[in-house]
């Protein structure tokens, strides 16, 4: 009796007019307190029709851990219908806090009554909107769609600003152009992200030019809708006073770098991912090897298992596509239902791995179109030859960014040549340098593979390897140290080292000035604080010779010392390494005298660019930087503790370590001019104040 009652009342919710299409296709459940219908992210989703009871609806933000209540489902109420209608994921979870009872329609059944009355459609919709608001309803019908090719420009620097947009899917940069002609790079966009609404807010013309990196969908909220939305609810404008103060201070603090403070974006705020960082929010990598003797299978695993520790991680090759969308998913007929089915993995994990095929296939085209960043893998000990994929994105426009990572044998060689593989690759933005296990280059047979890495799966990631450290960078998680210079100080950072790997605090970044870009070279090329300070130590001792100094003595027109001396001890202990070639990112500081500016070294010859930061004025000269001239002096003398610099560079977390000397209090007015034999005097003499 229940069942025929509650089946008349859904006839009436959904105004079916054929009473016999609910027969065999509508099913009554007994549903447990604390039991959940439905998990936000679910695929096979069915139409819930409340009976008796409550069902609470929750929704939990990709990059937050605690839900929030959205609403309560009452008796003669329908839930999951949305999910249904649009053939989308549910986008929330639906969890019963009492006995409840439901009559259920499955997607299946609920289609089939679709095809024999369409008018369904329309009588469902209809009980969707009635849960809005009239105010959401008319902020839906301002709202417009906005397809945006890969290339093409959203808005140019100088028009009128008449809308703000919010990022859907895909990926946006902006540019600005200078006074000179110059362009540069303000920012780069995803997902949940607002553009523009600083000058929809000033009513100023458009700063930079913003155009897609990908295949992109925004949502276009024209001025007067946003000023209507600041009438209504006068919090909002607060709530964007204070999202722009966070993104202002963001600014501040990598104003010094690459992308400087002029991004006229907002991120989603309250994120555990580092908002203010341009890496952060990037959804999507596409992986291409340079030959087919690369192991793209257990590279892409390695990498999808790091990346699980930071969030929820999504691989899709070629072959799970088939599985998952038929045989046909790739075909161009099939375009639309990829495209959304794509988008809908993207909103629910943190980021999507693309593995592309060996050649250039329908799928690799997908990856290349898909992707916010292509990463190219190559093998250290081979040939650095351009591959036929890369060729491939050489000659089109494919504008996403591009690192390249160059996998190494756990007990092979170190890397070199690096230099080398960029050379030929100048489209190149970044590189990593990775040691791999064992198991990445072992051949197994893909049942014994997939045996192995369910194995693997079952472990936390370690920390300290250099798949973890690629995931934190390509989420925005990375962690920097900065060493400062301090002179014979910098020693005390080899102990800091130590306390910090003690600690279980692992070093994606190493940058440094004076002693500190030493005691950092020499962290990031051997990877091990032991080793480290083995060589440091060695390094030290050899100072301490008197002898050495007196023979290193000139005439002193520039200098004190030759610096001869100084640069066999330099170039002693890296020979003749690249900073390239260092396993961890490395930057040093340096003075250029030349421009008066300072200087930021990520490449070239490293003993150089260290015993150039280590010249203190007056007693080494200025060394000559090879590649255009300039005389270069210790970095101190302009960023003593370059953490900014590190920030800019994209780390989320800068430990710096500071040894400068303390600033002088107790200071002495000698007068006008200064003797150096009263000086001399009065050190030697015990009754001198």
């Amino acid at each position: 009796a229940i069942f025929q009652a509650a089946k008349k009342d859904l006839l009436q919710v959904i105004q079916l007019q054929d009473p016999s299409l609910l027969e065999g296709r509508v099913t009554l459940r007994q549903i447990k307190a604390g039991s959940v219908v439905g998990h936000q992210g679910d695929q096979d989703v069915s139409v819930a029709f409340i009976i008796s009871g409550l069902l609470h609806v929750y929704q939990r933000m990709i990059d937050r851990e605690d839900e929030s209540l959205l609403f309560v489902t009452h008796p003669g109420e329908l839930v999951g219908h949305l999910a249904v209608l649009t053939g989308e994921p549910l986008i929330f979870t639906v969890r019963a806090h009492r006995d409840c009872t439901c009559l259920f329609v499955s997607k299946a059944h609920f289609y089939e009554i679709m095809r024999e009355e369409p008018r369904v459609v329309l009588n469902v919709a209809h009980t969707v909107v009635r849960r809005m608001s009239s105010f959401v309803r008319q902020i839906d019908f301002a709202l417009d769609w906005v397809a945006v090719e890969a290339g093409r420009a959203v808005y140019r620097q100088d028009d009128k600003s008449d809308s703000t947009f919010i990022v859907l899917s895909g990926r946006l940069r902006s540019v600005i152009t200078k006074d000179n002609g110059k362009k540069e790079l303000a920012g780069e966009y995803g997902r949940g992200d607002l553009i523009g609404v600083v000058e929809a807010l000033t009513h100023m013309n458009r700063a930079t030019t913003v155009h897609a990196v990908r295949d992109s969908e925004l949502a276009k909220l024209p001025e007067g809708a946003l000023n209507s939305i600041k009438r209504r609810y006068p919090q909002v404008v607060t709530r964007l006073i204070h999202v722009l103060g966070q993104k202002i201070l963001g600014n501040m603090q990598q104003v010094n770098g690459p992308l400087a403070g002029r991004s006229l974006s907002l991120h989603t705020p309250a994120s555990k991912w580092d908002a203010g960082n341009p890496v952060s929010n990037l959804s999507t990598v596409t992986i291409l090897p340079v030959s087919e003797e690369v192991p793209l299978t257990t590279f892409t695993l390695e990498l999808q298992h790091a990346l699980s520790g930071i969030g929820p991680t999504l691989l899709l090759t070629s072959d799970i596509i088939k599985q998952r969308l038929g045989s046909a998913a790739l075909d161009s007929v099939h375009e639309y239902r990829l495209s959304s089915w794509l988008g809908q993995q993207e909103d629910i994990h943190r980021i999507v791995l693309y593995q592309s095929d060996s050649g250039l296939t329908p799928w690799t085209q997908r990856c290349i179109r898909q992707a916010d960043c292509i990463i190219i893998v190559g093998l250290g000990e081979q040939e650095p030859t351009v591959g036929e994929l890369e060729r491939m994105l050489e000659s089109s426009a494919v504008r996403a960014q591009k690192q390249l990572v160059l996998l190494h044998r756990e007990d092979g060689p170190p890397p070199s040549g690096t230099a080398e593989w960029l050379n030929m690759r100048s489209w190149i933005s970044r590189h990593h340098h990775l040691s791999c296990p064992r198991r990445v280059f072992s051949r197994r047979s893909p049942p014994k593979l997939r045996e192995l890495y369910q194995r693997v799966f079952e472990k936390r990631p370690d920390r300290y390897s250099d798949f973890s450290r690629l995931a934190r960078i390509l989420t925005g998680n990375s962690i920097a140290l900065v060493l400062g210079g301090g002179g014979a100080r910098g020693c005390s950072q080899v102990g800091i080292l130590r306390a910090l790997n003690e600690s279980g605090i692992p070093i994606d970044m190493v940058g440094g000035t004076s002693i500190g870009s030493f005691m950092g070279a020499l962290y990031a090329e051997e990877k091990s604080s032991s080793r480290m300070r083995v060589r440091a130590r060695e390094w030290a001792m050899g100072m301490t010779s008197h002898f050495k100094k007196i023979l290193d003595l000139t005439y002193p027109v520039t200098s004190m010392f030759s610096g001869a001396s100084f640069n066999y001890s330099i170039s002693s202990v890296f020979k003749d390494k690249q900073i390239e070639d260092l396993w961890l990112p490395y930057f040093n500081i340096t003075t250029d005298i030349t421009a008066s500016s300072m200087r930021v070294h990520t490449d070239g010859s490293l003993w150089r660019y260290v015993r150039a930061s280590m010249s203190l004025s007056g007693y080494l000269p200025p060394l000559c930087d090879p590649k255009d001239g300039h005389l270069l002096m210790d970095g101190g003398y302009i960023n003593n503790l370059p953490a900014d610099v590190a920030r800019s560079m994209g780390a989320k977390v800068v430990i710096a370590i500071d040894v400068g000397s303390r600033n002088e209090t107790s200071l002495t007015n000698y007068g006008d001019c200064l003797s150096g034999w009263w000086l001399l005097w009065n050190r030697f003499n015990p009754l001198a104040e």
